[in-house]
């Protein structure tokens, strides 16, 4: 059964690029209200701590790198059907292959600096949006 709580970051591309208010305006036109948010820089630590799932991947240094390299903007986000309409509001990783309109579409460079992440599942959200938020931090 879907859940109404998605987690999502605003990467360091997108904040240095100046999309945040532009991303946050897409994700509050979408239906979504923002229950927590935070404007943080993660440590190489937190960022592999974070992405800890991937450390085996041949991938995992440049992500921790680049998730580390500036500001993100972290938010639990709350509508029905959450995960799956975020997933689509947001496009395909290859911003090359997002739908036109999408975030990824409108803001992100490449497959790397791809703007946004969002869930994969209602079970990742919860666990990801427990990582940056506290329940004293929730709306």
């Amino acid at each position: 059964m879907a859940t109404n709580r998605t987690f999502t970051m605003i990467k360091p591309d997108a904040v240095a690029n100046g999309h945040t208010g532009a991303i946050l305006d897409d994700i509050i036109k979408g239906g979504f209200k923002v229950i927590a948010l935070k404007y943080t820089r993660l440590s190489e630590d937190i960022a592999g701590q974070f992405y800890g799932i991937h450390r085996e991947r041949p991938f995992f240094k440049d992500l921790v790198s680049f998730m580390s390299s500036g500001p993100i903007v972290a938010a639990i986000l709350e509508k029905d059907n959450a995960v799956e309409d975020f997933r689509k509001l947001i496009g395909a990783t290859d911003p090359s292959k997002a739908e036109p309109g999408t975030i990824r579409n409108k803001y992100a460079k490449s497959i790397d600096a791809n703007a946004v992440h969002g869930s994969d599942s209602d079970e990742n959200a919860e666990i990801e949006g427990s990582f940056f938020f506290t329940a004293f931090e929730r709306f």
